[in-house]
Order: structure tokens, then C-alpha cells, then sequence
């Protein structure tokens, strides 16, 4: 055993501080504090790995949550603020940033409670993203009660809460109050803009604002919020129709979102065939299931074919700036034909209609129009382990599929971004030959299985040494949980760039945020970043190039 070569069951000698014991026996580095709090706001905790229950990840990420807060709050806000506002989208729930900044206010000192009031009407977007910050920020720094646990509002706090309804003109702030006045905050417990806005007490800016908070607090009547606030009007006239054709009408004269629109109503698929021309793309797809399941999309019917066509306006998803990622999910929970979003709740089922899926598979290709490949050369490593085959990924209560499939849909992306200038490979003890081509169907994924096996992520250097494959970039899909080789990653990479390309960049992408890595901390060659990053694609190109 040397600093050369050593099995990757024993710590490298001299670095045996710098190294951690993985959850399969195994020694990796572990990650800085910032890279553990960046991998938390990307993949939160929504799942564990083979070796590590959800639950022990939930604990352990909570604690770094608290750490980087405590280390530099600010730095941790303005963190959470960067990934969550990020354009693409760089993580796929914006609750982990909404933890980050409770947690600030709630235990950071007087900077850093001036950093989340400068920043959460920038990350809580919605009524939804409000409650839950609320929720986390109330069970860290609230006080116990006999029912529970009640707020402790000081200044700061009021004045972050009182950005929310100050931050956009009042058209602007109505139309998200009317969207949702109510909400539930994770914990299950009852929220409300009403009580939120008696806590915070902002200041009107004009009489239309004062007429809307006066408004939300029961204090001035409709019929006067109204005359006030065009979005008041229009949300009132949509809340009053009382059957499909007057939430047609209103649809089409006023434009209103589907949220403006009585419960009632959105149960009818001829208040579903308007709104296919109106609701905005992100929304088009996020309900795509409800309106098969209540009969809007049939096999050859009329709104099927105007969805079609808007899912394959290269244009719109351009504009709407849709990911090919946001694409692979939705074809994903489409195609199930089953969700089920609260656990409690019974599963939806749908029989998914054919047009709409060749629409979604056609508008995945179509996404990949806006992109440049980095003109490098690129080996992309899957990792095909059988820890790899153990959790199913879900969104919503849909199946999406294993962290393998999910890793093999991102190889998939880079292969098409890259096309001859990328090799992919799947890695467990061995080498073997990926299936992945630039003409890999999203949907033949769901068939293919791992090979199995244990876990030796220095393989992908030593194959490509042995190959002579220079290389300019390599990317390794995984959840880090190496143990099997007899030497270490980091080791297998310094004699790759010693026999080959001394210049090659590696980015370590985590199917799960465990803590640690196979990435040496002081290789400025090493990029670590969450495997679930919906802009991994865009951040390779740019690494790499």
C-alpha cells in the first residue's frame, strides 16, 4: 500500500483526516461545508442511497444547514438565493433554499437576518413558498405552547415578511394572492396571507395597495378592492361563475390563470379545453395528467391537438425556458399513468394518450435547439452498480424510475449536446459498454438494468489510460458509495493526467447528497455538484470548455 496505490477499503496514507468512511466501507473526501449545503439545496433530502435511510440524511443535512449558518449566515442566504433564483433551474424543489433561510433567521445573527429580509421575497415566489418558509422558520425559533409551537416576530422578521407583499407593483402582488390566499406549511399546520400580513404590517405605498392589504385582511369589502385593483376584479368574477360556459367566458374575456377558477369548474373538460391555449407551458405540463384523467386529451380529439402543437413550438419552450430534463420528467409521470401527490390520498390513475407523449418525446428534442456542444472531448461514466438499482425516484407519487435510469437520461442529454465528441461507459467492478447513443429513445431507459456488482469508481481513469483516450472532460454519474478497487479514484485520475492529458477536467455528479465524494478537495480539476442538477448539462459544457 502506497500514496500511489492503496485499496480504496483503507484511507491513503497521509491523507487519513482528509478522508471519511462512505456508508458501503469504503474511503472517499469529504466534502467542504459549502459543497454539503450546495448538494442539500440541489437534492434536499428526497431521498437516501443503498446504504443510508432517508431519515439519516434528513439529520445529517438539517446539521449542515445549522453549521453554515453559524460559519458565515450570510454566505449561506445568499447561497440558498443563488440556486433558487438561477435561470435554468438548478434544483427541482425550491423548499431546501426556503429551509436554509428559516434556519438563518431563525439562529443567525443581526447580518444575516438583514441578508434573508433582503432576499425572501426574491425566493419565496408564491403564497406555497411563503408557508413553508414560515413553517420552518416558526418550529426553529418559535417558542412551546400548550398547543404547540407559536412564532417569535422581532423586527427583522417583520420586515421580511412585509417584502413579500411590498416586492412587484400591486397588480403584480395581487395576482399571487389570488393565485393562493391559503396554505398549509410542511408540518400540516393552517397558513394564511391574512395572518401573515397582521404580523408584518407594511406599509401602503398607494391606495390601490392599501385597498388590496386592507383586502386580504377582511378590512375593505370586495366590491371596493375591486374598483381598486383590476387583478382583485378578475379574480372576483372568475370565483363567481357557476358552471363550465361562464368559466369559459371569463377564461377568454379576462385571461385568468386556472387557479383564479372555482373548484367546481376545473373538473370539466370543457374548461380545460380553453385553458390549453392560455395557462403558460410550465403549467401546460404539470397538468397534462388531469386533463386526460377528466377527459380534455383524447386518442384524436381537438384540444389534443392544440396541446401537441404547443409542446412542439420550438419557439414557446425556448421562451418558457424548458430544460430537457423538465421534458424527461414530464414523460416520465406522464407515461405512468399514476400519481399519487399526498400519501394519504388516493392514487390518480389516467390512461395516458398517445399523441400527448410523442408531443413530449418530440418536445425534448426540440429543447435541445438553444444549446452549443463545448466542442471537447467528453467520457461520461455511469455507474451500474446494484446500489445504483435500489430506490425508485418519485415525483408527485409518480415513478420516474432508479437513480440508474435518472443517471443514463443525463448521459443521454450530454451525448446529444455533444454527439461524436462524448463516449459514455457504465462502471462497476469492470468496465462495461454503454447502451447510451445520441439516438437513445427516453423511453428504452426504463428497460435497461445495471449490471450489478460492487463499486470502482477509479476505473474510468485507468480504462481510459489504458485506451490512450485523451480526453478533455470526464463526468461520473453516481452515489459515491465506491469501496471495490485497489486504488483510490483520486489516485487512478493523477495517473491518467500524468500518462495522458495532464489537463483534464473531471465533474463528480451525486445521485444522492451523502457527504462525501471521490474527488480530491484540493484538485482545482475536480468540479463535485449534485447529480439531480436540472442545468448539470449547461455547467459540464462550461467546465469543461
Amino acid at each position: 500500500m502506497s500514496s500511489i496505490r492503496t485499496p480504496q477499503s483503507r484511507p491513503i496514507p497521509g491523507r487519513e483526516t482528509e478522508q471519511v468512511r462512505n456508508n458501503a466501507g469504503g474511503y472517499g473526501f469529504a466534502k467542504d461545508l459549502w459543497a454539503r449545503l450546495e448538494d442539500f439545496l440541489i437534492l434536499g433530502t428526497t431521498g437516501g442511497t443503498y446504504y443510508v435511510g432517508e431519515d439519516t440524511l434528513t439529520a445529517d443535512n438539517a446539521q449542515v444547514v445549522f453549521e453554515a449558518v453559524a460559519a458565515d449566515g450570510v454566505r449561506a442566504v445568499k447561497l440558498a438565493t443563488d440556486v433558487s433564483t438561477a435561470r435554468p433551474p438548478r434544483a427541482p424543489k425550491n423548499r431546501p433554499a426556503l429551509f436554509v433561510l428559516a434556519a438563518a433567521a431563525a439562529h443567525g445573527d443581526a447580518e444575516t437576518r438583514q441578508a434573508v429580509k433582503a432576499s425572501l421575497a426574491q425566493v419565496a415566489r408564491t403564497t406555497d413558498h411563503l408557508a413553508s418558509f414560515f413553517g420552518y422558520w416558526k418550529n426553529l425559533g418559535g417558542k412551546a405552547t400548550a398547543r404547540g409551537t407559536a412564532p417569535v416576530i422581532g423586527r427583522a422578521m417583520r420586515t421580511a415578511l412585509a417584502s413579500w407583499f411590498l416586492n412587484g407593483d400591486v397588480d403584480q402582488v395581487a395576482w399571487r394572492v389570488c393565485k393562493a390566499r391559503q396554505r398549509r406549511t410542511p408540518a400540516g399546520e393552517a397558513f394564511a396571507l391574512r395572518d401573515a400580513l397582521r404580523v408584518a404590517h407594511p406599509k401602503a405605498d398607494s391606495p390601490a395597495r392599501r385597498a388590496l392589504f386592507g383586502w386580504i385582511a377582511g378590512n375593505v369589502s370586495d366590491d371596493a378592492a375591486r374598483a381598486q385593483v383590476p387583478a382583485v376584479d378578475a379574480f372576483l368574477t372568475a370565483r363567481a361563475v357557476t358552471g363550465p360556459a361562464d368559466a369559459i367566458g371569463v377564461v377568454r374575456d379576462r385571461g385568468v390563470p386556472w387557479e383564479f377558477l372555482p373548484d367546481a369548474v376545473l373538473t370539466e373538460p370543457g374548461v380545460w379545453d380553453e385553458l390549453v391555449d392560455t395557462i403558460g407551458m410550465t403549467a401546460l405540463l404539470r397538468n397534462l395528467s388531469r386533463m386526460t384523467r377528466i377527459g380534455t386529451l383524447t386518442p384524436m380529439g381537438d384540444a389534443t391537438r392544440r396541446a401537441a402543437a404547443r409542446l412542439t413550438d420550438a419557439g414557446a419552450l425556448a421562451k418558457a425556458r424548458v430544460h430537457p430534463m423538465d421534458l424527461f420528467l414530464a414523460l416520465r409521470v406522464y407515461g405512468s399513468g399514476r400519481a399519487q401527490p399526498h400519501p394519504r390520498a388516493d392514487p390518480q390513475h389516467w390512461s395516458p394518450v398517445p399523441a400527448i407523449a410523442d408531443a413530449l418525446e418530440e418536445a425534448y428534442e426540440l429543447s435541445f435547439g438553444h444549446m452549443e456542444p463545448s466542442g471537447r472531448r467528453l467520457l461520461v461514466a455511469v455507474d451500474s452498480s446494484g446500489s445504483m438499482s435500489f430506490r425508485h425516484v418519485t415525483s408527485g407519487g409518480a415513478p420516474l424510475g432508479s437513480c440508474y435510469e435518472v443517471a443514463n437520461a443525463m448521459a443521454v442529454i450530454l451525448k446529444r449536446i455533444e454527439r461524436g465528441n462524448c463516449h459514455v461507459i457504465d462502471v462497476d467492478t469492470q468496465v462495461h459498454a454503454s447502451q447510451v447513443t445520441a439516438r437513445t429513445n427516453l423511453r428504452e431507459i426504463s428497460r435497461w438494468r445495471p449490471s450489478g456488482g460492487g463499486t470502482d469508481l477509479s476505473l474510468p481513469f485507468q480504462w481510459a489510460q489504458r485506451q490512450g483516450l485523451a480526453v478533455d472532460g470526464t463526468v461520473v454519474l453516481t452515489d459515491n458509495e465506491t469501496w471495490a478497487g485497489r486504488r483510490h479514484p483520486s489516485q487512478a485520475l493523477a495517473a491518467y493526467r500524468q500518462a495522458v492529458n495532464g489537463d483534464v477536467r473531471v465533474v463528480l455528479a451525486a445521485m444522492a447528497a451523502n457527504g462525501h465524494t471521490v474527488g480530491d478537495p484540493r484538485d482545482e480539476g475536480v468540479l463535485n455538484m449534485a447529480g439531480l442538477d436540472a442545468s448539470l448539462p449547461m455547467v459540464v459544457n462550461g467546465y469543461i470548455r
